[in-house]
């Protein structure tokens, strides 16, 4: 195509050097506007509120094909007879001076039609209930029907491209056409099987013509109905892959959830903050209950609590390093704790034991001896005093 020739539509779209064959039929996809971030839990189920969701149109489509004609072919002869009750009716009235006395033909007429069309249309109605609720559970939303002024603007440009070179216009392309052969071998293989049968119906009656075409269709119809719903389950898992591109999210969304639903990044740090400073301060009140504190001597201290009546085991009520473990030697001096300096024992108990557990039973032994070594400061104090 000559740049003399060349439409200015296409100027934006296709460069000059590519020829218009070898377009990107991927133009919709979530990466070329930047969206490459699975969507998140809060994107998904916003989504489901909006009514976006994955879901197959051939899959409903199937079902209210399949299920109706099963119905009409049970109830065909009730439906024959019911037809035929009503064409008798009718021409019997039809002879009669006044038929439109007393609303008779209304009331035949409402009353033919809910035999006739009502179970079809019961059953067709259900059928549609549950094909949706199998593909996307219950789900009632009415964003879907809400007026949106913001779309009856036209971008022709872009209805173009999603609607003829996008891939999910080649994929529905591809579907229709490839439904239509599927369709017409099925209608061609019954037709040619019972095609002898077909041409004796001109010294057949009409009874019997009219019956053996009713089945060679109703067979036709349950096989296509079969067939549609077998096509449907390729359609439904690109539906759902066409939907989680569609609801992809750029860098920036997910940043801008995180921060709304976690709250902003300095005020989480301040809370964190102002939560350490509400745990320290009530660790250090609990020094002064502590029975020994056992320190690094420099670099870790940690109180411990022991009671014969109610612990199976001493338990670490306060700990720290550097400047709070000076803080709590202070504290314990200060409430005259005993402080005895055991390097190894400090050190792992401040690194395997919280605040408020239990020590592991494999400290027990030396635990001992430390308990031990207080009971001896304590009766030498007694003896002192």
């Amino acid at each position: 195509m000559s740049e003399r020739l060349r439409p200015w539509w296409l100027e934006e779209y296709i460069p000059l050097s590519e020829s218009s064959f070898s377009m990107d039929i991927q133009w919709f996809a979530a990466e070329d506007e930047g969206r490459t971030e699975d969507p998140t839990e809060q994107k998904i189920r916003k989504s489901r509120e909006e009514g976006k969701v994955a879901k197959s149109s051939e899959f409903s489509s199937a079902i209210v094909l399949l299920f109706p004609i099963i119905v009409i072919g049970i109830l065909g002869p009730y439906m024959l007879r019911q037809m035929s009750e009503m064409v008798h009716f009718f021409l019997s009235i039809s002879v009669e001076s006044n038929i439109l006395g007393e609303g008779r033909i209304v009331k035949a007429f409402v009353t033919y039609l809910i035999k006739l069309v009502g179970p079809v249309m019961i059953v067709a109605f259900s059928a549609a209930l549950l094909s949706n609720i199998l593909q996307v559970g219950f789900l009632f939303s009415l964003k879907p029907i809400t007026p949106d002024l913001n779309k009856i603007k036209p971008d022709f440009i872009k209805f173009a491209k999603k609607s003829f070179l996008s891939s999910e216009a080649l994929f529905n392309l591809s579907k229709s056409l490839f439904k239509v052969a599927i369709i017409g071998v099925i209608a061609y293989i019954n037709i040619n099987k019972e095609l002898e049968n077909i041409i004796g119906f001109l010294s057949s009656s009409f009874a019997y013509s009219f019956q053996a075409t009713a089945v060679i269709s109703f067979k036709i119809l349950i096989e296509a109905a079969l067939a549609m719903l077998v096509l449907a389950i390729p359609d439904y898992f690109f539906q759902r892959k066409q939907h989680t591109e569609s609801i992809k999210m750029t860098k920036q969304e997910v940043k801008e959830e995180r921060k709304t639903t976690e709250g902003d990044p300095l005020v989480r740090n301040r809370l964190r903050e102002r939560m350490r400073e509400i745990m320290t301060q009530n660790m250090l009140q609990k020094v002064p209950e502590a029975d020994v504190i056992i320190t690094n001597p420099t670099h870790f201290a940690v109180g411990m609590e022991w009671s014969r009546e109610s612990m199976a085991a001493p338990v670490v009520i306060a700990k720290g390093q550097d400047n709070m473990a000076k803080r709590i030697k202070s504290i314990a001096r200060e409430n005259n704790v005993p402080i005895i300096e055991n390097k190894p024992l400090a050190r792992g108990l401040f690194a395997e034991v919280e605040i408020g557990e239990i020590i592991p039973e494999k400290y027990y032994q030396v635990m001992a001896i430390v308990f031990a070594e207080v009971y001896q400061m304590g009766e030498k104090e007694q003896e002192v005093s």
